[in-house]
């Protein structure tokens, strides 16, 4: 073998050699980069399940108090979660009463936190006295008085629609005006368009 070919062997057999030790030594940092992402996965979540159980513990404490304060109804519909609140009106009234503010207030602090950029629908009823027309009319301002009232207090109104049913659905079809039970008739209903997780988390903190 002539020295010329002899070099040129060496000289291959050096850059298979570095070639190798560079192949392993990619390898071995992309196992290394694959592990620690694990390391981070498998950590992030156990993270997440930490904090959806902390966030679900706090919620069931938040929908008690708000069931057991206020007497509150919360239930999973079709578009959302449904919350009856016991915000009621005077008769042929639609202004916000001051012994419902706190109600209302609980609601604006519940849905802001654990419901942040979801749609809310103020549903607006009436009693069964009048005509058909003019409770919707007045179902409707009632709901405007109350989408008013959140947005006072917070909540996005770029987010609240309103809706008046007039005198439909209602609770006590025999009571109107000032007979006993009339009033709740004359309400409010809210229903909050949740993502799946949030509905998820709402319906496991209320044991359903």
């Amino acid at each position: 073998m002539s020295p010329s070919i002899r070099m040129i062997a060496v000289a291959t057999a050096g850059m298979l050699t570095l070639s190798a030790c560079a192949t392993r030594g990619a390898l071995r940092r992309g196992l290394e980069e694959e592990r620690t992402a694990r390391v981070a996965a498998d950590s992030a979540q156990r993270y997440d399940i930490a904090s959806l159980r902390t966030d679900v513990n706090a919620l069931r404490a938040d929908l008690t108090s708000l069931r057991t304060e206020f007497g509150a109804k919360i239930a999973e519909v079709s578009e959302g979660l449904r919350f009856a609140m016991p915000v009621h009106f005077a008769y042929d009234d639609a202004s916000v009463r001051a012994a419902d503010q706190a109600a209302l207030d609980r609601f604006a602090s519940i849905a802001s936190k654990y419901y942040p950029g979801s749609k809310v629908t103020v549903e607006g009823f009436a009693d069964p006295a009048g005509s058909a027309q003019y409770n919707l009319m007045l179902s409707q301002r009632r709901a405007e008085a109350v989408r008013s009232y959140l947005t006072n207090r917070g909540l996005d109104g770029s987010l609240l629609s309103t809706v008046g049913y007039g005198k439909t659905r209602l609770v006590n079809p025999s009571a109107s005006r000032d007979m006993p039970g009339a009033e709740l008739n004359r309400r409010v209903v809210f229903v909050i368009e949740t993502p799946g997780d949030a509905r998820a988390a709402t319906v496991a903190a209320l044991g359903q």
